[in-house]
Parts: C-alpha cells; sequence; structure tokens
C-alpha cells in the first residue's frame, strides 16, 4: 500500500526554451555556511547526450530559491550523475563520471529515431583517444573554500551517483562501482582519500549475485557513515528477467552490506525487501531517523523514501514522496535536512510525458512512523 508523504513541490533547474534542455541525476548538500549546494547532469540533448555536463546551483534561503546552474565539470565526454559532500574542516568534494566513446556511439546507433543523432555522431567523431584516455572514468574536484571555487578536474577510481563518504574523523571514503574499460561485473570498492587528495584502495565488497537476472549492470552504491563508525551501504543492482508469458522486464533491487572497522572489510550484501527502487541516497535526521531515498521506476512511477530507526537493521517502506511520473525516466533521490527538521529531496523527473527532464524538489515533514 502506498503512503503518500505530503509535500510542497517546485523546480531547482530546467532550461525549456533551449534544445540542450535535459538534466538528471542530482545530489544536494549544505555547504559550512548553511548555503544548500544542488550538482547534477545538464544542457544535454537526452539521457545519453556527450554535450552533457556537470552543473551546480545554490540557494541561500534552503531551497526557496535556487541560482541559475552553472558548469563544474565538462569534460569532452558524457559528463553524468553530480555528487557532492562536505568533509574535513569545511572541504567540499564534487563528482561526476563519463561513458566512453564507444558506448555512447553505440547507444545513439539504438536509436534510429533520435532526433538529434547526427549532431551527436559528428561531435563523437571529434573526440580522439587522447582525449578520451585524459578524462575518462570518474571525475571529481575539491574545494577549500566552502563550496564556491575548485581545485582541478582528477581522476578517481570508483563511481557512486551522490559521491563519497564523510566520515566521522573528517576523512573521506569514497564506496563505489570501480570503474575500467576492461572491468565485468559489479566490482564495487572503497578507496580512502589520502593527504595528496587522491584516493588508496582499501577493500572490496563481495559481488552480488543473481540467478534469475539474464542480465543485470548499473550496481550503484551510496554509503553513510553513523555516529558509532558503523558504515551502512545501499547498493542499486538493476538487472533484467524474462517472465512466464516470455516479456522482459527491467528491474532494480536495493541490497544493503555494513562495515565495523572503517571500511577495511564488508558484511556480505543483502535484499532489505524493496523491489523496484533505483539508486539510494541514505540520510541521517537529527532524530536518529535513517533515511533512504530512492525512485520507482515500475508501476507507481515517482520518489519514494524508506525509514530505519534501529540504524538499518529494519527498514519501513512504502512511503512516496511523489507518484506522478509521467514516464519512467526518472529519480536519483538525494535528501538533506533543513535548519528546522524539514527535509528537502532533489531529483530529476518530466514535467509531462513529451517535456524534458528537469531537476525537482520535494519539501516535507519528517512522518510519525
Amino acid at each position: 500500500m502506498i503512503k503518500k508523504i505530503k509535500t510542497q513541490d517546485s523546480i531547482v533547474a530546467s532550461c525549456n526554451d533551449n534544445v540542450f534542455n535535459y538534466f538528471g541525476w542530482p545530489s544536494v548538500a549544505k555547504l559550512p555556511d548553511g548555503t544548500l549546494a544542488m550538482v547534477a547532469s545538464g544542457h544535454r540533448l537526452g539521457h545519453v547526450c556527450p554535450f552533457g555536463k556537470m552543473i551546480i546551483c545554490y540557494s541561500r534561503d534552503e531551497g526557496k530559491t535556487w541560482s541559475a546552474p552553472s558548469a563544474l565539470i565538462d569534460t569532452p565526454l558524457d559528463d553524468r550523475d553530480g555528487g557532492i559532500a562536505v568533509f574535513g574542516n569545511g572541504r567540499v568534494i564534487v563528482t561526476s563520471f563519463n561513458n566512453t566513446v564507444e558506448f555512447q556511439r553505440k547507444e545513439v546507433a539504438n536509436k534510429p529515431d533520435y532526433k538529434y543523432k547526427k549532431l551527436i555522431e559528428e561531435y563523437l567523431n571529434c573526440v580522439d583517444e587522447e582525449m578520451e584516455r585524459k578524462y575518462l572514468g570518474s571525475t571529481y574536484r575539491i574545494s577549500d573554500d566552502g563550496g564556491y571555487t575548485f581545485g582541478e578536474v582528477k581522476i578517481a577510481p570508483v563511481n557512486a551517483p551522490h559521491g563519497p563518504c564523510p566520515t566521522i574523523d573528517g576523512g573521506l571514503l569514497y564506496i563505489g562501482r570501480y570503474f575500467a574499460k576492461e572491468c565485468e561485473g559489479s566490482r564495487i570498492q572503497c578507496w580512502k582519500l589520502n593527504e595528496n587528495d587522491e584516493f588508496e584502495y582499501l577493500s572490496t565488497i563481495e559481488q552480488i549475485e543473481r540467478e534469475d537476472y539474464e542480465i543485470w549492470k548499473n550496481v550503484e552504491p551510496y554509503a553513510i557513515m553513523m555516529p558509532d563508525g558503523k558504515i551502512i551501504v545501499h547498493i542499486r543492482l538493476g538487472g533484467t528477467k524474462t517472465l512466464e508469458d516470455g516479456s522482459i522486464l527491467w528491474t532494480d533491487t536495493i541490497y544493503q552490506c555494513e562495515s565495523y572497522d572503517n571500511g577495511k572489510t564488508f558484511t556480505k550484501p543483502y535484499p532489505v525487501g524493496l523491489e523496484h527502487g533505483a539508486p539510494s541516497h541514505l540520510c541521517l535526521h537529527s532524530s536518529g531517523v535513517l533515511i533512504s531515498s530512492c525512485s520507482s521506476r515500475l508501476g507507481t512511477l515517482g520518489e519514494q523514501v524508506m525509514f530505519s530507526k534501529d540504524a538499518g537493521e529494519t527498514w519501513d517502506m512504502g512511503y512516496y514522496l511523489r507518484d506522478d511520473g509521467p514516464v519512467n525516466d526518472l529519480g536519483y533521490p538525494c535528501t538533506i535536512e533543513r535548519s528546522d527538521g524539514s527535509l528537502l529531496t532533489v531529483y530529476y523527473q518530466k514535467e509531462k510525458a513529451d517535456g524534458p527532464c528537469i531537476i525537482m524538489q520535494s519539501i516535507w515533514e519528517l512522518p510519525e512512523l
């Protein structure tokens, strides 16, 4: 049964008067001075587009108004999935990742009616191997002034849609999917940021196996460190399976694992019981309630949340912020707590089926649990 939460919904970033009007995969964080920063991939032609760039918007009134998008990571490749985290003494890291030229070319070729197919193909022909080699993979930039100016673009070994995990001692762990052209499967690893702002390997999370999935990919994790040092990881496993009538179903499942030694080892991932949930983001409310935000791309289309009052041991599910998605190209919600205890969740969705994807937000109150 759907438990609908009352929300105040509005738009964070859009550009409807331009052909580069597709925005997706956002994250949001509260900067050290209280300003909210939202990052996402924007100014795209569509879901696959080499012109995409990672953008940032700011709100100095806790989400009532937002600044216009400005580019923060803009490589020659397909910059996707904006992640952001505040760590250390007011430092801020933003992350993105991109696809190979070959992948983008195949994706566009598989869309014969794609309006901008020729434009994209011509651009990709101009991206040489040296350009691809320099930027391919997971990218990041670090700010030392609280999230307003950022250093050079660097390459990380792993990627997670909402970015790395701050630790209680001021450090930063990046628990994400290992990126390499030759990498197969769901190799999820934990890396630690060192004093040179480079990532060092710590551990690998045991690979998830699903015998009922013929093809599986989109293994996307996110981690949070609790006040007692326990790390909780939620992992999206997306894949296809054949139904009794012969039709092919794409589905998403959320798995969970934990670490009790600062990321040196992790428990074996297990399903939490929520089917059809796309990537999770974890947020600890000041009340002690842990919130996992994810989308729903089958059945009820929209943004959902689940809650845990026992640090991830059990989850209360079935709550929806939005249940009105016109199509299933939506989601990647990310939630933060505002100063009054209310919550703000950003996500991408269309206003109508034939319109572009844009960044939206919902402001809401924690329900009685």
